[in-house]
């Protein structure tokens, strides 16, 4: 048992750090460490405690005005979405959840790195913005990731980068208060998980606060070679575990 702690927290700590900089991505990080070692249900479930913990955090460290008008569509395709990824959780296979997850990394942290040469979306508008809405709550749902999808959007559609913090780090801290919210009324979240969100919530502080103010000094090429480049190696390692498994099974 205490080496599943020591993974708990050095996963909290590394997307800790990780949100603090970014504000998302905490339940992509989380997860390269934790769908190793625990049940699908326990680590969905602390990525998202953690990641709503963090977005809480950011609140008061690197707040961001935003667009009402804008981030309407996002939210109203992600209160869609959760309760499609609520209900997907139960049934997921520990192999596949790792595939899923490890698949989802390695196509979408090097499309973020190359996004910069990537031609400005002209078409899709406030239906596109739906839609990856509806993508990032089903994703949170299963298991925090609601920032995942909608950023890469925001990119592709050629947001400024204040105007992408803004809508992401709102639409993730509304998605994640939604979701945490369901968990609790159906029933997801136990009596036996809450030692590990305080071990949670007390190992990501400290690499929270440090990765927002690690940001105010980084440029974003800095940022996206860093972090991405982590996220796609923890990617690979997910394929390598999940895929022999499935193949052989």
């Amino acid at each position: 048992m205490d080496h599943i702690y020591l993974v708990v927290i050095l996963g909290a700590v590394a997307a800790g750090l990780v949100q603090g900089i970014s504000g998302f991505a905490f339940g992509l990080v989380a997860m390269s460490f934790w769908a190793w070692v625990l049940d699908p249900r326990l680590a969905a479930t602390l990525a998202v405690f953690g990641a709503l913990f963090g977005q809480i955090l950011a609140v008061v460290t690197t707040r961001r005005g935003f667009d009402l008008k804008l981030l309407i569509p996002f939210i109203l395709g992600g209160l869609a979405g959760i309760p499609i990824g609520v209900k997907i959780l139960p049934h997921l296979d520990i192999d596949a959840f790792r595939a899923i997850l490890g698949g989802l990394l390695v196509l979408w942290c090097p499309a973020m790195l190359l996004a910069t040469r990537l031609p400005k979306l002209e078409f899709g508008g406030r239906f596109g913005d739906g839609v990856a809405g509806l993508a990032g709550g089903i994703m949170g749902g299963i298991g925090g990731f609601t920032g995942t999808l909608p950023t890469l959007w925001c990119i592709i559609r050629g947001f400024p980068k204040d105007m992408q913090r803004g809508i992401i780090q709102n639409f993730n801290l509304s998605m994640l208060l939604v979701t945490m919210g369901t968990y609790l009324a159906t029933g997801i979240v136990t009596s036996e998980m809450l030692p590990f969100f305080a071990v949670v919530a007390t190992a990501m502080i400290v690499p929270t606060l440090l990765g927002a103010k690690l940001y105010v000094g980084m440029t974003e090429a800095q940022f996206r070679q860093v972090v991405l480049g982590l996220l796609t190696l923890s990617g690979i390692a997910l394929l390598a575990s999940a895929i022999p498994n499935l193949v052989w099974a």
